[in-house]
């Protein structure tokens, strides 16, 4: 089993002179890894502590059974605002039932991530197209941005949504905390001045403000801090609890594991191409598996490819999942040894960091190139935002989801066609309205259908099909479908070709089909429908079509169904 690790395989041929790479990528990650790791727990009601588990032994478990040597696992602020409308969901109102809640669910998404894998599910992650994935993130970067309200101004902000929050802080306008403003304003300033900048803006912010919070006295001035850390890691137990039910537990599970699987494999692949790598989603199923059960089973929350970190890696020139293991070393060291000095981190400072982090997560340049594209893909990148900031994260998810599958049946939906002819001269067929040189063949006419023929838009391709039949020269014989595009074909559409048949036999034409694949062969013969068109008027190709109206290989004359 050992022999089967993904570690061992990727270790192989590890040079010696590699290891410094991979210690000082290890303590740049855990530097980096700080910050988010206290700052993330917030979105979702959980202790800061919970962050920094879920930093460690996630790197550990991926480290060990992940199959890049790039990628770094840990809190992601798209997944966190996911895991957070699943614990709004449930009864979960203590900070330690809400732990408990969240290590469940990290375990139902570690065990989903594996059966994937199995399953070879990997793909499932395209489902999401970019369009509705960059809309829904940008849409929940907003919702991060509101809630961070709270944290800027020290108010109790108890509203959800986009707002209610912003009607909710007029009305209490007179109690804010201006103190904290200021601090967090001033955090989030040195954040976009450092954006840029080789050395990691949150780093600085955390040094700045726990330095500022030590010699202010900020807690003894009204702005809020962090508090008590504790100072040894997680005893491994299995989170078991009484405020979520099964059913929410794994409905939960899948929307956590949906997005988070989804946004991580995106991630991985904009590395990967950068590095010129390839990604196995479904060998990062495995590794994504074993990350969120490490977490689950020491008191962690779902973890994803954490975008930082991994740039992090890069950047400083990690070479091997030995860097993952060393932040988790130095993360661990931290949390005995720094616990003083974390403890005084001001929360409008905190409030920074996440907004900061949701502003990055808004791709604007990516709405902008989807706009320049397609306005219909941008209509459902509004959607895909749309539904996270009005409806709520978890609907959010049932809105990306019902949006990728109406977008899918919208291209389907109308099958382009063509009418082919050829140019004097030269061989193949081509579609007259693109090939100015191109001429229709006489007594011939060849259709050309790009799409599948399914129930959804077989009424649309029969008009079609109808209108053309409705338009051919009056010394038109044949008419030829040409199926080189159409991949599938169900019983409705058989049905539907049927009907053209007849209608080409009212008038006369022999009805014929060309290039036809493997899968649409079947159905239409399991229908019925080759043996009454005939193995005459069947083609493997084009040419054998023009060969055969050439020399006059006409098939029987077309005969109706008799119907009594």
């Amino acid at each position: 089993m050992l022999g089967r690790l993904p570690v061992l395989t990727s270790l192989r041929g590890y040079q010696s002179a590699w290891i410094r790479n991979d210690v000082t990528a290890g303590l740049a990650i855990a530097a980096v890894a700080i910050p988010s790791a206290i700052a993330y727990p917030a979105i979702a009601g959980l202790p800061p502590e919970v962050g920094v588990y879920s930093s460690i032994l996630p790197l550990v478990g991926y480290a060990l059974f992940g199959p890049s040597r790039k990628l770094i696992v840990g809190p992601d602020a798209a997944t966190m605002t996911v895991l957070a409308a699943v614990l709004a969901n449930t009864m979960a109102n203590t900070p330690r039932d809400r732990v408990v809640v969240a290590s469940a669910l990290a375990l139902v998404v570690g065990v989903y991530c594996l059966i994937g894998s199995r399953l070879r599910l990997g793909v499932l992650a395209a489902f999401l197209s970019k369009p509705i994935l960059v809309g829904f993130i940008s849409g929940i970067s907003i919702s991060i941005l509101v809630g961070q309200i709270g944290r800027f101004t020290g108010l109790r902000i108890e509203s959800d949504g986009l707002i209610p929050p912003l009607v909710e802080l007029l009305q209490k306008s007179s109690s804010i905390h201006w103190p904290s403003v200021l601090f967090g304003v001033a955090m989030l300033v040195i954040l976009i001045a450092l954006k840029r900048s080789p050395i990691p803006g949150p780093v600085v912010v955390v040094v700045i403000a726990v330095a500022a919070s030590a010699l202010f006295d900020f807690e003894g001035r009204g702005i809020k801090v962090v508090g008590t850390l504790p100072r040894s890691l997680p005893a491994l137990s299995f989170p078991l609890s009484p405020t979520i039910s099964a059913r929410d537990l794994l409905l939960g599970g899948a929307a956590v594991w949906l997005v988070g699987f989804g946004s991580g494999l995106v991630t991985a692949r904009s590395f990967a191409a950068r590095e010129k790598l390839e990604v196995d989603a479904n060998a990062e199923l495995n590794g994504f598996g074993a990350a969120n059960i490490a977490s689950g089973l020491f008191s962690g929350f779902p973890v994803t490819v954490s975008d930082s970190r991994t740039a992090t890696n890069i950047s400083v020139g990690g070479r091997s999942q030995l860097a993952g293991l060393v932040a988790a070393l130095a993360l661990t060291i931290s949390l005995f040894y720094l616990n003083d000095a974390l403890r005084l981190m001001p929360q409008p400072a905190l409030g920074a960091i996440l907004v900061a982090a949701a502003i990055s997560l808004i791709d604007v340049k990516s709405l902008r190139e989807i706009w320049h594209i397609s306005k219909l893909e941008f209509a459902f990148a509004l959607i895909g935002m749309w539904g996270a900031i009005s409806l709520g994260v978890l609907q959010g998810v049932v809105i990306a989801v019902a949006g990728t599958l109406l977008y899918v049946l919208l291209k389907e939906m109308r099958p382009r066609d063509a009418l082919l002819g050829q140019i004097p001269g030269q061989h193949g067929f081509y579609k007259l309205h693109r090939s100015k040189l191109a001429r229709p063949v006489s007594g011939l006419a060849i259709c050309l259908i790009q799409g599948s023929l399914l129930f959804f838009n077989v009424d649309y391709v029969k008009a079609r099909l109808r209108a053309i039949l409705e338009g051919l020269p009056k010394d038109t014989r044949w008419f030829v479908l040409d199926a080189s595009a159409i991949v599938q074909i169900d019983s409705t559409a058989a049905e539907m070709l049927e009907e053209i048949r007849e209608a080409c036999a009212e008038r006369g034409l022999a009805f014929g089909l060309a290039e036809l694949h493997i899968e649409p062969t079947d159905i239409l013969e399991r229908a019925g429908l080759l043996q009454k068109v005939g193995e005459a008027m069947i083609f493997d190709d084009l040419e054998d079509v023009a060969t055969a109206f050439d020399k006059g290989q006409q098939s029987p004359k077309p005969q109706l169904d008799d119907r009594a």
